[in-house]
């Protein structure tokens, strides 16, 4: 089967960011289908028109450089989005497909992806990575009830052509079902690469060594973004009290984003910075592992806004992959599992104070690390490991593939 794989934002193992596409698209070529990837390339540098191709573990992956990153204004990131389905659309429409797949956010994806799938005549399936524009709606960042409608006529545009959608959580997949009923939905969620994150315990002792601050001390680790969402300060305040009771704990940020110089800004006014709270830029994927590997525990915020409750972030299944509690501070699926199998903790949302009390007891209590860690690795392995789960993409795929009927007309 031949797929055209549409993600705005792709990455593979050297970059800094998610490997969701990356792995499911490698995997797909490993069981004898062709796949070319339609992405962008927003790595610092002087921007360049056309396309670059490259190849990687068999995957064809056509790369045009649109500047993107967190720290543009809400109609820069608009332009990006805009300008990236125009260009997919004309990249899509040249290439041979069986299947177009797209993956958002942002939902303007799904455009050039229902295009290529009309001009193929071939089957179209959506992946919903965050449930837009209930989100963004709840957030308050979408105020404008025209762009509200416009977002909204979108979404069902996406959802109405798709033969099947794929969503990364049940309160995503309820969404679609809320919106389009009917709609055929697969719920796929983020993955533990459990390989990846098989590190050898000297190189996670040599990290430890290699940084005075740590040594043996206890440490809580947040990788990823520090958006407007992620709400990372609250780790900040958090451990500032775990910090009265245990000086010792150090935590660890390693990411990027429009809120890293207020998070950053937040330690050093506390007195924090560059002793308990340590802040490092974003790293390739490859050096996760033997952050986490060196970790007491890792952790995911948002904040107190409960359509985030849904997210899949990869945050949580790097953790269970590295078998590494987690801590969280909202509820939804998530804080369900954590609570049932007892792989982390799951902190009140907005009272940071009771949250450091909470940490600091479990980050020195070695038996219940020791069950979190056994508990973390069982979900990775017997619900969440990336195998596991890549049989349940295929499946979507070669299902809507033998569909002998075309998406709705447009």
């Amino acid at each position: 089967m031949r797929v055209v794989y549409i993600h705005q934002y792709y990455c593979n193992p050297g970059m800094a960011g998610g490997i969701r596409s990356y792995e499911q698209a490698r995997r797909l070529v490993a069981r004898g289908h062709t796949v070319d990837v339609i992405t962008t390339d927003i790595t610092p540098g002087t921007r360049e028109l056309g396309w670059r191709t490259t190849v990687e573990d068999g995957v064809t992956v056509h790369w045009f450089r649109v500047p993107y990153n967190n720290n543009m204004s809400y109609a820069r990131r608009l332009r990006a989005f805009a300008e990236f389905m125009v260009l997919a659309g004309v990249k899509a429409a040249r290439l041979k497909a069986d299947l177009v797949f797209a993956t958002s956010t942002p939902l303007t994806v799904a455009v050039p992806g229902v295009f290529a799938a009309k001009l193929r005549r071939a089957p179209f399936v959506f992946e919903v990575r965050d449930l837009w524009p209930e989100v963004p709606i709840e957030l308050g960042a979408l105020r404008n009830p025209i762009a509200r409608r416009l977002a909204g006529g979108l979404a069902n545009f996406a959802y109405r052509n798709a033969s099947e959608v794929i969503a990364l959580s049940p309160g995503m997949a309820a969404g679609v079902a809320a919106r389009r009923p009917g709609t055929p939905t697969t719920v796929i969620p983020n993955a533990a690469d459990l390989d990846l994150f098989a590190v050898d315990p000297e190189e996670v002792r040599r990290f430890r060594d290699s940084h005075d601050w740590l040594g043996d001390r206890p440490l809580l680790v947040y990788t990823g973004a520090l958006g407007v969402v992620n709400g990372v300060e609250y780790l900040v305040r958090a451990i500032h009290t775990a910090a009265t009771v245990d000086p010792d704990l150090r935590l660890l940020i390693v990411g990027h984003g429009k809120e890293w110089e207020q998070t950053s800004a937040l330690a050093a006014g506390l007195g924090l910075l560059g002793s308990v709270v340590h802040m490092w830029e974003k790293v390739p994927k490859s050096e996760l592992p033997v952050i986490l590997g060196a970790a007491t525990m890792s952790s995911s915020t948002v904040r107190p806004v409960r359509g985030l409750w849904d997210n899949s972030a990869n945050k949580f299944f790097d953790a269970l992959a590295a078998s590494r509690p987690i801590a969280i501070n909202y509820g939804g699926w998530q804080a369900d599992l954590l609570r049932e199998t007892g792989a982390g903790l799951v902190l009140d949302p907005v009272d940071t104070d009771t949250a450091g009390l909470e940490l600091a007891r479990h980050l020195r209590d070695e038996l219940w690390l020791k069950q979190a860690r056994d508990a973390a690795h069982r979900l990775a392995v017997e619900q969440f490991s990336r195998d596991l789960l890549f049989e349940r993409f295929e499946a979507v795929l070669n299902r809507s593939a033998r569909l002998d009927t075309q998406p709705a007309r447009l």
